[in-house]
């Protein structure tokens, strides 16, 4: 665990401290690398609407399915989404209520401080 001990006494916040394993902090870098590109944010937002079969998020993107499935493939890697299979069709959606709320929070929190993405 990484000790998150202030060096400095003051009090500057009442927050409680967050613990975080290797592990953790691991699998949160690979989530955050992959929501590090637009486009997989895309099939994100898209997938919080509920499950897509691969190829509705074909014709919603209008990119190539092989460009599609690189980006499924990062995103599910990171344990953002999930998938099944029925016959030949594979359906995606989001991992869990986890994955909704960090969507929403990432998208609030872009929506409220847009100076950063020009930096």
């Amino acid at each position: 665990m990484i000790n998150m001990t202030p060096a400095c006494t003051h009090n500057c916040s009442d927050r409680p401290p967050v613990a975080a394993s290797p592990a953790q902090l691991e699998a949160a870098g690979a989530m955050f690398h992959a929501l590090r590109d637009p486009a997989r944010l895309r099939l994100l937002v898209l997938l919080s609407q509920g499950e897509r079969c691969v190829t509705e998020l074909v014709g919603f993107e209008q990119a190539k399915l092989g460009s599609i499935s690189a980006r499924l493939k990062v995103l599910h890697a990171a344990r953002l989404v999930k998938r099944r299979r029925e016959a030949k069709h594979v359906f995606y959606a989001l991992a869990d209520e986890h994955v909704l709320t960090l969507l929403q929070s990432v998208l609030t929190h872009a929506a409220e401080h847009p100076e950063a993405a020009s930096s």
